[in-house]
């Protein structure tokens, strides 16, 4: 016989030992385990060595490890910056934000002593309103890096820190990474094309005290408010988007909050803590995910009004983004309710 009858025979005689419901059960299995493996898989990122470390150009190129988000604050804010191929729009950033963080602290400083409060009093180690910035290199191809490291060496490793990734995480894993070597008391992250006012800032710390629980906050900055100036001026395609995105964060868990995805967002270092270590999503959802995570710890967050104005050179494209965005709010909620990904208080090691 030839070899095709010969599986057709063991095809029929299969099918005579186990009866159809058993094969469309199997299947249907099958079918469903794949499905779940493409949506909530995640490839096991590997840190390098070095990816810990940060190098002080002033100080004949010395690699010296980061701190951990785990020790003590001795600042009171980190300013993380994922960049990737910012070549050309970072220093304009940069330069804004050392503007006014130079300003602020320098007023603090002058200001010293004249009040304290209560809290002020329990962290009079750290300086009032000190600073530090990460700067995040995502893996570029162009000269992020360079550009990053003539600020440190104009301002010094103590201000601002490169943290060098070798491969491109995506955004939210090169937050994460820069989280987690925070000093600060509190942590912002924030784009590197200064689409939102540095000045914000402190909007967001007056803010985030008002609900702090056991120092745990979040604040976020919201564009809500241009929502109407934004659909004017947007295609009829990205408005499409822009909604189904919303409706589709509120059905699958983030509920109460009216803009997810502005890249302006401020933590308390307890929640920093808290959040960051588990943190899966590295690409564009992961806000989503930090979110969910912030509510599902009971963390209070807090949506605050935040001046912003969109930069030429984004590297999103609406469409292809959207349906990545879409899989992974999927992904997010499939994965916690089917308790495939858990939480732990502390965050892993």
């Amino acid at each position: 016989p030839s070899c095709a009858s010969m599986i057709w025979t063991l095809l029929d005689a299969f099918q005579v030992a186990f009866p159809n419901w058993i094969l469309h059960l199997t299947t249907s299995i099958l079918l469903v385990g794949a499905t779940a493996y493409f949506l909530i898989h995640e490839n096991q990122s590997t840190w390098y060595p070095d990816e810990n470390t940060y190098v002080d150009p002033n100080n004949d190129g010395e690699r010296t490890a980061f701190p951990s988000l785990y020790s003590s604050p001795t600042l009171h804010l980190t300013l993380v910056i994922p960049s990737y191929n910012e070549e050309k729009r970072l220093h304009l950033s940069i330069d804004t934000i050392l503007t006014h963080m130079k300003a602020r602290e320098a007023k603090a400083q002058s200001q010293k002593g004249d009040r304290k409060s209560a809290k002020d009093s329990k962290l009079s180690k750290i300086p009032p309103l000190s600073w530090e910035i990460i700067i995040v290199d995502d893996g570029s191809k162009d000269r992020t890096a360079q550009v990053a490291l003539e600020y440190v060496r104009k301002e010094g490793a103590d201000k601002i820190r490169l943290l060098k990734l070798h491969k491109n995480r995506g955004k939210g894993g090169a937050v994460k990474r820069g989280s987690l070597c925070a000093r600060g008391r509190y942590v912002l992250f924030l784009d590197a094309d200064g689409a939102t006012e540095i000045t914000d800032i402190d909007r967001l710390e007056a803010e985030i005290t008002k609900i702090e629980v056991n120092d745990k906050a979040v604040a976020i900055g919201s564009r809500s408010h241009m929502v109407d100036d934004v659909v004017a001026r947007r295609s009829f395609l990205r408005n499409v988007l822009m909604w189904g995105f919303h409706i589709l964060v509120s059905v699958l868990g983030v509920r109460g909050i009216k803009d997810t995805q502005c890249g302006f967002k401020l933590f308390s270092r307890r929640a920093a803590q808290q959040i960051f270590p588990n943190l899966h999503i590295e690409r564009w959802a992961f806000d989503f995910e930090l979110l969910y995570l912030a509510q599902s710890m009971k963390i209070p967050i807090v949506e605050v009004p935040v001046n912003w104005e969109e930069v030429p050179g984004s590297k999103l494209s609406p469409f292809a983004s959207s349906v990545q965005m879409a899989i992974d709010l999927v992904r997010v909620r499939m994965a916690y309710m089917l308790g495939l990904w858990t939480t732990s208080t502390y965050g892993p090691n």
